[in-house]
């Protein structure tokens, strides 16, 4: 049976004191288990200092639940979506995120897809915290970034992205946090920090980047998404450049132009940082040796892959496996 609910509605219902888990020792995060009447899953809300908050919501829902959202005032804010889909933010989907700005949220009606497992971590940010963050030397307007400070009165700035390996591996550490007490708050902290600035650095890209001649068509941004998911699926053998292309139906230079407009890399730096990424997730797994690690995401020659893995994250393939 369907369920319509406000969003107050929704959020109070979930984070009923009887739901409160009581394990968590830590002062700044309350975790709530989802009522069985809704779901199950859990939602974790983090205060990391005034104004600067982290939540973490991992559930499925019994039914299909309507959400209705007034016009309101909203602080900095990004979502970044790792599985699951249909949420309050119904065009975000897993390995996307969403990037808002201060100001007016527009009302919104929003559905919550049963009988599927969503995993989402969200952060506000009031403006005047990010603003101290980047120091007040820091010049918005030159940057081209004061679009993400709206007065109340204005709509909010929103814009979807598709979540890099480097925001991949940030919101890994996040939710495999290895800390406790005040040392996780810091922890946390600069993991939320070090996601705001990869996103600002995707949207000074979007600023720098020369407008192209002609846009790329909706049908070739589809067939840009196949390429990228037959790259994921051959990490070990990979086509060429010209027959991934005669796979999706391009030719090479829309390709190779059209990949690097959609998710802001060339089809070989892609391919490469999520080798390097699965390679990293097999090392902390423990369940491969180096060697082995290597020859699953494509590498024959065992130097050349301990030389890369090295130069991207700052140590050997054998010390980090040794270390997780």
């Amino acid at each position: 049976m369907a369920v319509t609910l406000s969003q107050q509605e929704y959020w109070d219902l979930v984070k009923q004191p009887q739901h409160e888990v009581s394990e968590e020792a830590d002062t700044f995060e309350t975790a709530f288990q989802y009522p069985a009447e809704l779901g199950q899953g859990y939602s974790r809300s983090i205060e990391l200092r005034d104004g600067l908050d982290l939540g973490i919501d991992h559930y499925q829902l019994r039914e299909r639940v309507t959400t209705h959202a007034p016009e309101r005032p909203h602080p900095i804010e990004y979502v970044f979506r790792i599985a699951g889909k249909g949420n309050q933010f119904d065009a975000l989907s897993a390995g996307q995120y969403a990037l808002y700005g201060s100001g007016m949220a527009p009302a919104e009606t929003s559905e919550h897809t049963p009988d599927e497992t969503v995993l989402e971590i969200n952060v506000h940010i009031e403006p005047s915290v990010l603003r101290t963050y980047l120091g007040e030397s820091f010049d918005l307007t030159s940057a081209g970034l004061d679009y993400l400070f709206q007065p109340t009165e204005q709509l909010y700035f929103e814009r979807l992205g598709v979540t890099t390996v480097a925001m991949h591996t940030a919101l890994h550490q996040l939710l495999h946090c290895p800390f406790t007490g005040i040392t996780k708050k810091a922890y946390l902290e600069s993991k939320v920090w070090e996601l705001m600035a990869l996103l600002l650095d995707q949207e000074l890209q979007r600023r720098d980047v020369q407008p192209s001649p002609s846009q790329l068509k909706s049908d070739d941004i589809d067939r840009i998404h196949h390429a990228r998911k037959i790259l994921l699926q051959q990490l070990d053998n990979p086509p060429s450049l010209l027959s991934l292309a005669r796979q999706v139906g391009l030719n090479d230079c829309t390709l190779k132009r059209g990949f690097r407009q959609v998710f802001g890399e060339t089809t070989f730096g892609y391919l490469h940082n999520h080798r390097m990424e699965k390679a990293r997730q097999l090392l902390i797994e423990g369940e491969v040796n180096v060697s082995e690690a290597a020859r699953r995401v494509g590498f024959t020659n065992r130097s050349y892959f301990a030389a890369a893995f090295r130069k991207k994250y700052g140590v050997s393939p054998r010390k980090y496996r040794r270390w997780s």
